[in-house]
C-alpha cells in the first residue's frame, strides 16, 4: 500500500474514533449526577432548579363575606381566586354576621330594620328576615343551629331568637350599648361586650339569667373565643387594650395596653390558640398578640380603619374588612404581609369566612 494511501486510512480512522469518543460523552452526560453546587452541601442542582423549589399549598378554597354597611350590601368573594363573584342586596345597614353550624346560611345583624336578614350561602338569595328588637349590632348562632343571639345596643338589651318559628326566646337587660355576642364553644354561654358600660356580661344561652359581669377596658367591642375553651379575647377600643379571659371560671386575667390611639376591634383566634391578631381601627395596622408570652410581637400595616377579622381554618391567611379603604385585606399570617386588595362596598364592617 503507497504511503499516501495509509495516510488517508489513519486520518480516516482518526476521525471514526473521535465521532464515537464524542457521541459516548453525550450518552454519559445524559446519565450523569447534577452537577455540585456549594449552596446545598455539594448535592443536587442548583438553588432555584424545579427540584429545590418547595411544593405548592393547597388553593384556598370557600368564599368570604362582607357586611357593608354604608350600601347596604354582603359582598361575596372566591377565595380561590380572591375576586368578588356577587355582591347581595341584603338590608338597611349590615354589621355583624354568623354562619349556621352546617355552613349552609349567614345570618346578619341589619340595625336600621330592627332584624337579622338570611342568606343561603349557595345560591346567594336572601331567604328571610327575624325580628330580633332594637338596633341590633351583631349575632351569633347557638351550637344546635336552632337560636341566634343579638345585641341590641340601643335598648342595652340581649336577644334570642329560635330560628324556625322566629319567636323571642328571651331579651334581658344587659351592659349600656352592647355590641359584640358570642356563643362559648360548649354552647353553654353567651358573651356580650357592653361599650359605654366597659364591661361583658355572661349570660345563661337557655334563660338568659346572667352568670357573671366582669369590667374590661373602655368601649369594648369584640370577643373571640380559643377552640379548646380555655380563653376568651376581648378588644377595648377606646381603653386601647385587650384583656384575657379564663373562659371555664368566667374571670380577667389580664388586661394589655396596646397604645390609646390604635382603636382595637376586630379579633380572631389561631387555630392552635398560641396567637391573637385583632384589627388596630385608628392605626391602620393588624396586631400580633403572643398567647404563652402575654405581650405583642408584631403590627403588619393594612388598609384604613380596619374593622372586622377572620382567619381561615389553617391559620395562614387573614381578611381585614378596611372601613374608610372600602376593600379587604388578604395578609399572609406566615410573612405577615399583605398579600392583595380587594375591592368591596362602602364601608366594610365584617367579614366572614363560609365553605
Amino acid at each position: 500500500m503507497g504511503r499516501g494511501r495509509l495516510v488517508g486510512v489513519a486520518a480516516a480512522m482518526l476521525v471514526g474514533a473521535l465521532v464515537g469518543a464524542l457521541v459516548g460523552c453525550t450518552k454519559d452526560a445524559s446519565h450523569a449526577p447534577p452537577p455540585s453546587n456549594p449552596d446545598t452541601g455539594g448535592l443536587g442542582p442548583p438553588i432555584g432548579t424545579p427540584a429545590s423549589t418547595p411544593s405548592a399549598m393547597p388553593a384556598p378554597t370557600g368564599h368570604l363575606f362582607v357586611s357593608n354597611e354604608g350600601s347596604n350590601t354582603l359582598s361575596v368573594i372566591d377565595l380561590a381566586t380572591d375576586s368578588v363573584t356577587a355582591t347581595i342586596q341584603i338590608g338597611n345597614r349590615p354589621r355583624g354576621m354568623a354562619l349556621s353550624p352546617d355552613g349552609k346560611t349567614v345570618y346578619v345583624a341589619l340595625g336600621r330594620e330592627d332584624a337579622v336578614g338570611v342568606a343561603d350561602v349557595a345560591t346567594g338569595n336572601v331567604t328571610g328576615k327575624i325580628p330580633v328588637g332594637g338596633d341590633p349590632e351583631q349575632v351569633a348562632v347557638g351550637v344546635s343551629g336552632k337560636t341566634i343571639y343579638v345585641s341590641n345596643e340601643d335598648p342595652g338589651t340581649a336577644t334570642a331568637v329560635d330560628v324556625g318559628s322566629k319567636k323571642v326566646i328571651f331579651s334581658v337587660p344587659v351592659g349600656k350599648e352592647p355590641e359584640g355576642v358570642l356563643v362559648t364553644p360548649d354552647g353553654a354561654r353567651v358573651y356580650v361586650t357592653n361599650e359605654t358600660s366597659s364591661s361583658v356580661s355572661v349570660l345563661d344561652a337557655l334563660t338568659g339569667a346572667t352568670r357573671a359581669t366582669f369590667p374590661v377596658g373602655a368601649r369594648p367591642r369584640f370577643v373571640a373565643f380559643s377552640r379548646d375553651g380555655v380563653r376568651a379575647f376581648v378588644t377595648s377600643e377606646a381603653g386601647g387594650s385587650i384583656t384575657v379571659v379564663d373562659l371555664p371560671t368566667n374571670s380577667p386575667l389580664k388586661t394589655i395596653p396596646v397604645g390609646d390611639s390604635t382603636k382595637p376591634t376586630g379579633v380572631a383566634v389561631s387555630p392552635d390558640g398560641r396567637t391573637v391578631y385583632f384589627a388596630n381601627g385608628r392605626a391602620n395596622r393588624v396586631s400580633v398578640f403572643s398567647v404563652a408570652a402575654m405581650l405583642l410581637t408584631d403590627s403588619i400595616p393594612i388598609g384604613v380603619r380596619p374593622w372586622g377579622v377572620a382567619l381561615n381554618s389553617d391559620g395562614t391567611t387573614l381578611y381585614t374588612a378596611d372601613g374608610k379603604s372600602n376593600q379587604v385585606s388578604v395578609v399572609d399570617v406566615v410573612h405577615h404581609k399583605v398579600v392583595r386588595t380587594i375591592p368591596v362596598g362602602t364601608r366594610p364592617y365584617g367579614v366572614l369566612i363560609t365553605p
